[in-house]
């Protein structure tokens, strides 16, 4: 499997593009909600001054981050990453992933998710992609379900929540031999509904 770098990845409604400092202010506004910042390891920035100090920290991390934009408008109203690559297992983690309120259950998200599917399976050579999210994150999780994804299990305790609590991980994936008849179904869907 190849390494991720930074690369653009072109959608009908969305286009991920590296992200950088110049996308903290329009990603400070799309992230107002404070239910979007609820299942996530940090609390929203202060500010856009804070967002693109959050920004940096992705790429100093080792994570491979993108900038969710509106192909639309130019807009950026999210962000996702790829994470926890093994190259010598042809294996990788898509998450941090976050949309502004406002997409949520739209094309958005789930056009994000196909590019960086694709890429992952079609480019990277990837054997197989996880997602993992919180046991309380039923939204997650269903939008996880949605894209195909397998679930194989829960990881307990194995995350402190910024309240103290502990986090069970739900795990998923997807590996490259079921990602031929995923992709079919999230085209599908993205045709048919076109907000889905």
């Amino acid at each position: 499997m190849k390494v991720p770098g930074p690369v653009t990845l072109n959608g009908q409604h969305v286009r991920l593009e590296p992200l950088a400092e110049h996308h903290a202010e329009d990603l400070f506004e799309a992230g107002a909600d404070a239910e979007v910042w609820r299942w996530l390891s940090a609390d929203r920035p202060a500010d856009p001054v804070a967002m693109r100090g959050q920004i940096v920290a992705m790429w100093a991390e080792g994570r491979v981050p993108f900038a969710t934009v509106l192909t639309e408008t130019g807009r950026p109203v999210g962000s996702t990453s790829y994470l926890d690559v093994d190259v010598a297992n042809a294996h990788l983690e898509i998450g941090y992933t976050w949309i502004g309120r406002p997409w949520w259950r739209t094309a958005v998200n789930t056009e994000a998710k196909l590019l960086m599917l694709d890429h992952a399976f079609d480019e990277l050579g990837a054997e197989r992609v996880s997602l993992k999210t919180d046991h309380l994150n039923l939204r997650s999780q269903a939008a996880i379900e949605r894209l195909g994804a397998v679930r194989e299990g829960v990881l307990r305790h194995r995350i402190r929540r910024r309240d103290g609590s502990w986090r069970d991980t739900v795990c998923f994936s997807i590996l490259a031999a079921e990602w031929p008849a995923a992709r079919a179904r999230l085209g599908e869907r993205m045709t048919v509904a076109g907000t889905r």
